[in-house]
């Protein structure tokens, strides 16, 4: 795993624990230290997070731990599970193109590799965050919407909403593994039905496939701090 993507992981970790507490400026230097980088990953990190919603950037310098409650996140995440679901709808009803498809069907071969081992270790989250991001977008743009993508643009600024929010237990990699391993049936199962061009089942399946993050890892007993939001 890249420097900044492993202090993106750990940082991303450390604000869902209430390390950093909310409204509170955080630290360049300090970060650094603790996380034993230089100031230069740290400060690429900062501009990713602030992308993702969860720091905010203060007028005289720096930024701050934005405040979330766990309300919003299950708010946006429902919000990213419609859209997201609208655009396999669509895009199943008008038609996969051949190129999409095989696209698609390169992410998959590329997250299959990634379980092959049956295990995980931090290089393979940091490529598997890569794929995930791929296909989500992949979907997304070949409906050529742009409602639903600027939509999504928007939506994507709130706490753990974006499909690049990745959350990772990395004190229980093996149980990872597990919650990708189902992360993995879900987009083979999308991939299918937008082949078959059932636009109603590849909705469903997309809606369901942005809970992975927080309800599956819970399933697999992974110690995500955030509240349960499994209902």
């Amino acid at each position: 795993m890249s420097d900044n993507s492993s202090v993106v992981a750990r940082l991303r970790k450390l604000i869902s624990e209430g390390h950093y507490p909310p409204d509170e400026r955080i630290a360049e230097l300090q970060v650094a230290e603790e996380l034993g980088v230089s100031r230069t990953p740290v400060r690429l990190a900062f501009r990713t997070l602030e992308q993702e919603g969860l720091l905010v950037r203060v007028k005289s310098r720096g930024f701050k731990v934005r405040h979330f409650t766990e309300q919003d996140i299950v708010c946006a995440i429902e919000v990213r599970s419609v859209l997201e679901g609208l655009a396999a709808r669509r895009l199943a009803e008008q038609g996969i193109s051949p190129q999409v498809l095989t696209a698609l069907e390169q992410c998959l071969d590329d997250g299959q590799a990634v379980l092959a081992n049956g295990h995980l270790n931090h290089d393979d989250v940091a490529t598997w965050a890569r794929v995930n991001s791929r296909f989500h977008g992949l979907i997304v743009r070949a409906t050529q919407s742009d409602v639903i993508a600027d939509a999504l643009a928007r939506n994507n600024h709130l706490p753990f909403a974006s499909s690049d929010s990745l959350l990772v237990d990395s004190d229980h990699l093996e149980r990872e593994y597990q919650k990708l391993v189902v992360a993995q049936q879900h987009h083979v199962l999308i991939v299918q039905a937008l082949r078959g061009g059932e636009g109603s089942r590849a909705e469903m399946l997309m809606r369901e496939h942005a809970y992975i993050n927080i309800r599956y890892g819970r399933l697999f007993g992974l110690a995500y701090p955030l509240a349960d939001v499994s209902r």
